[in-house]
């Protein structure tokens, strides 16, 4: 899930589960045999595949789960897998932008209304929250890589739009159509990224208190224990103090 930017870490800091780990291990095998199976199984002739390897290597996936994802692609197995995006509302109006892939579109949509309903949301049309989101390239770096001074004109260099750096690290942002030439000049520059990947970024946010945070975290949680769900993005903002006691 991704809220906003500072808050992109926020899995880590809850301690994901194991079940939750080869959850997320299987979504991202999934996004590498349907990149390799829309282009060319060639990580460097197919800049999809190449991010989608990228983002499976930063989350730790074993190279052979990655292998074995590509070779399903070029043997023509899994699935014909539908990309759809759902939008709709959680708690207190926040805006939640839901990323699937799926072989069977009307399971999914019910299984995705369901959730939204059980957990104080509601499901929406298709652009009924998306213009309060942009379509970006993100890339990120730990703390270590340099100092906000540097990694911004590395970035700048390399064609990128913005940085956002604390302590926790740098995320960079560019157009969505640049990011795979961005992070291969990045890459030349910083070295290897923490995360490189087409993201939602809110435009706008909504601040959220502690009991807002907790039901929209449940609403999130069960939409992302869907094997059908790939990424959930919602424009939330909250403080420190909020976040620490999640």
């Amino acid at each position: 899930m991704a809220g906003h930017s500072k808050w992109a870490n926020i899995q880590h800091r809850k301690g994901r589960q194991d079940a939750a780990r080869s959850k997320l291990f299987s979504k991202l095998a999934k996004e590498i045999t349907v990149a390799a199976k829309m282009g060319d199984p060639d990580p460097e002739k197919n800049p999809r595949l190449r991010l989608a390897v990228k983002e499976a290597k930063s989350q730790s996936v074993p190279k052979d789960v990655i292998e074995r994802a590509i070779k399903k692609s070029v043997a023509g197995e899994g699935d014909d897998y539908e990309e759809i995006r759902y939008e709709g509302y959680g708690p207190n109006g926040v805006a939640v932008i839901v990323e699937a892939m799926t072989d069977n579109r009307n399971r999914t949509a019910s299984t995705v209304r369901s959730t939204f309903s059980k957990n104080g949301g509601n499901l929406g049309e298709t652009g009924s929250v998306g213009f309060m989101f942009e379509r970006k390239g993100e890339v990120t770096y730990n703390a270590e890589a340099g100092d906000a001074d540097s990694i911004f004109e590395a970035a700048i260099e390399a064609g990128a739009e913005d940085v956002e750096s604390s302590e926790e690290g740098h995320i960079i942002w560019c157009e969505d159509t640049d990011l795979n030439e961005v992070s291969n000049a990045l890459e030349a520059s910083l070295g290897e990224s923490e995360s490189t990947k087409l993201v939602w970024k809110p435009t706008t946010t909504t601040e959220m208190d502690l009991e807002g945070m907790q039901k929209l975290m449940k609403l999130i949680d069960a939409l992302e224990d869907d094997d059908d769900v790939q990424r959930v993005t919602a424009n939330f903002e909250a403080s420190d103090e909020v976040m620490e006691q999640l």
